[in-house]
Parts: structure tokens; sequence; C-alpha cells
């Protein structure tokens, strides 16, 4: 009897919690659900917890327990996904004197601001391609509710060759510049290749980071030449294939990407010099393609100003820099499947959004322009079954522009609303 009694209280009693939990519901103007090319007005989008339980057409009228947030005026959209930022750092005169003088914990009070522009800036969720390893702690705060800031895929050290792009000793002076290995990011063999990706699992990364030639903003003089040999990057791919990492491959020069596309690299992050030959390679082998056109428009523009980068770096920034727009309107005309990348941390974080605008302005219409940024991201990053659209049964990640960027594409520019995983951010 007693049973009988405490299962039919307990079922009132959840019955009772059910009826009164509340919801979050959001009032939008217009509806982008970052899987189609439609664009809805007047719906109701509906949240309990973490997730979207119902979309509806209409304005909903809320229960006297439910939150009820006004966007009518606004375009309501997936949370934006970032596949290119650089979390640890901001671009500045003293940025490598700065890798030599700041502590861990300067990066870490550094980043954490960082983190939170990026995530006012509509960006909830982000890959991060590359620090000293303090990447990881923020990830692990954020999640923990400790900071604010974007969901964070972390590379945690980019994986570089001796003197290569991402070798964290160059430029130094002979004292300092040791011989760091597989630990530090740094290999030379498909030994350590495969030692390195091991390292980078034991360090808490989420994805994988190579520089497959030279870089821009590296103390080194080659910019474009490949930096690895074929078995080095079986070893690599092989390798982060057998841990579930994503890869992504740095390269400007078109002979390095063209093997790191034949290894089986998941995308290739700026592409400046992609032949028509990689992108067709690209296409069969369905490699993303991440532009960061913002990333080589600033360069250009610092470039000219005396002072701001190593003397090194500016020929390299005066040549990279003005073409990667073009690349990419080549690579998008042509097929190759485009994600949504800036490398924020070259130019201040909380900008991301101009790329938008880079974009359409090289040709993409802005609803792909916004959809790379949403679904084709979150399929990059393998997962669009909880991210990167508004749908039932999805984690609540929504972000709200002002007016329509289907016709101001600008907008994107101007975030209003920030919810990440059901939590306001910004309103």
């Amino acid at each position: 009897m007693l049973k009988h009694f405490l299962i039919s209280f307990s079922l009132v009693f959840f019955s009772c919690a059910t009826s009164f939990a509340q919801r979050t519901i959001l009032h939008c103007g217009n509806l982008i659900d970052g899987k189609t090319d439609d664009i809805r007005s007047q719906v109701s989008v509906i949240i309990e917890g973490n997730k979207i339980v119902a979309i509806e057409s209409g304005f909903t009228r809320g229960g006297s327990n439910d939150k009820v947030i006004n966007l009518k005026q606004q375009t309501v959209m997936p949370g934006l996904m970032d596949m290119h930022v650089h979390i640890e750092h901001q671009n500045s005169p003293a940025r490598q004197v700065e890798s030599y003088t700041l502590n861990p914990a300067d990066v870490a009070y550094n980043a954490q601001v960082y983190a939170e522009r990026t995530l006012m800036a509509g960006f909830t969720t982000v890959r991060d391609l590359g620090g000293s390893g303090v990447n990881v702690a923020l990830k692990k705060a954020i999640n923990a509710g400790k900071v604010k800031g974007p969901r964070i895929y972390t590379a945690e050290k980019t994986i570089a060759t001796t003197g290569g792009h991402g070798d964290p000793t160059n430029g130094g002076k002979i004292a300092l510049l040791g011989d760091p290995g597989p630990k530090e990011g740094v290999i030379n063999s498909e030994a350590d290749a495969r030692k390195a990706i091991r390292q980078r699992y034991k360090n808490g990364a989420d994805v994988i980071k190579i520089t497959a030639t030279g870089g821009v903003l590296s103390v080194a003089k080659d910019g474009q030449g490949p930096q690895f040999k074929m078995d080095e990057l079986k070893g690599i791919v092989e390798t982060a294939e057998e841990y579930g990492f994503v890869t992504a491959a740095h390269a400007h020069g078109d002979e390095g990407m063209y093997r790191a596309v034949l290894a089986g690299i998941n995308s290739i992050e700026h592409g400046t010099f992609m032949s028509q030959r990689t992108m067709d390679l690209m296409i069969e082998k369905g490699t993303y393609y991440v532009p960061t056109i913002s990333a080589g428009k600033f360069v250009v523009e610092k470039a000219q100003i005396p002072g701001y980068f190593p003397a090194v770096v500016v020929p390299k920034a005066l040549e990279v820099g003005p073409k990667i727009q073009g690349t990419f309107g080549e690579a998008y005309k042509r097929g190759v499947k485009i994600a949504f990348g800036t490398d924020a941390g070259v130019f201040p974080h909380g900008e991301n959004g101009k790329e938008f605008m880079y974009m359409v302005e090289a040709g993409m219409a802005p609803m792909e322009a916004i959809k790379s940024a949403t679904m084709t991201a979150s399929q990059l990053l393998r997962i669009d079954d909880q991210y990167g659209s508004i749908e039932i049964g999805k984690v609540a990640d929504i972000i709200a522009v002002e007016g329509n960027p289907l016709t101001d594409i600008s907008n994107m520019t101007k975030v209003k609303f920030v919810m990440k995983g059901g939590v306001v951010y910004k309103d």
C-alpha cells in the first residue's frame, strides 16, 4: 500500500514539476535555420534547458512561468562557428617580444578577454588552431561556467617541422633555440609525427593542426615552401584518424597543400596559392577550405606601418595577403566546400563577422556565407548532430542580428542577442 502511494505521489510530483518547468520563447522577426535556404518570418523558437523543443509559426504566447524574448525586429539564426582562431593572443608590434616575456598566467588572463569578445560577436563555437597549451585550460574553464566564451575545440599546440612555420623557437637567439621535438610540436620523421599526435591527445587537444607550408607571421624567410614529406603527413593523418581527430593544414604554397590533401587532411587553411589541380583534388576527397580573408587584409594593412612587423615578415605579408580573397572566389566557383574561418588573433578578436562581408564581395551568396559558419562548419567538426542549425532536439546555440543580413551582409557584424546552450549571454 505504502509502495503504491509513493509511486503515485512521485508521478504527480513529476507531472507538476514538468508543467511548471520554465521555457524560453524567442519571438523571431526572421529565422534562418542554418540548414536550408529559406528565411521564415514571425516564428517562435521554444527552448527547455539547453535544447530546442519546438519551432512554431507565429508568436507563441508564453505561460506565467515562461520567459519570452522579443526579437521581432531581428534576424535569428544558429550560433556562428569560426573554424580558425588563435584565442590565446592578439597581434601587435610587441607580439614577438611577448612570446618570451609573458607567463602562462598572463596568456590565460588575456585569453579569457578574447574569448568573451568572440562570444559577444555571436560566435558560440570556435576551432582554436594552435597556442601554448593555455587554450586547453581555457576550454575547460568555459565548459565549467567559470569564464564566458565560445565552445572551444582546440588543437593545443601546432605541429611543425624544425625551423618551419610553427616552430616555437624561431627568431630567438641561439642560446634559446634548443631542439624542440614532438612534445613541443616539432617533428622530423614519421615516428615523430605519430608521437606528436599522441602527445596532443595526452595534452587534451580536440583537433590537430599542422603547418604544411611556410607562413607569413613566423620569423622565418620562407612563406610558401612545403615543410612536410609524404611519410610524415601519412604518420600525422593515420594517427589522427585512429584517435578520432579532425585535421587542419595551414598552407599558402600549392605544393605543400596538395601533399596535405593527398595524404587525407580534412581542411586547408588560407590556401593562398591554391591551383586548380589542388581544388579538383579537394573536391574529389571532400576536403574543406577555410579561407581566412580577414587575416590577409589585416597583414597587408599593418605591413605598411614601419616597425609593426619584424622586417622578415613584411615582404611575405605584402605578397600573400592580397591574394587570399581572389583564391577564395575561384575555389568557391569551382565547387570546393567552404567552411567559415577568420584567423582571429592575427586581427582583433570580436571582429570575426567582417569575414562575411569579404566572402560576399568575392561572389558568395549571403545565405551560403551564413551556412558556411553554421551547418557546414558543424559538419567539418563532426558535431552536426547537436549543433549548426535551429532544429528540434539540437542544442540551443542561437543569435540574432540587426535587420536582414541577406539584403545587407554587414548586419552580421551587428549581433544583438547571444544564447549558448540555452543560456542568454547578450540580450
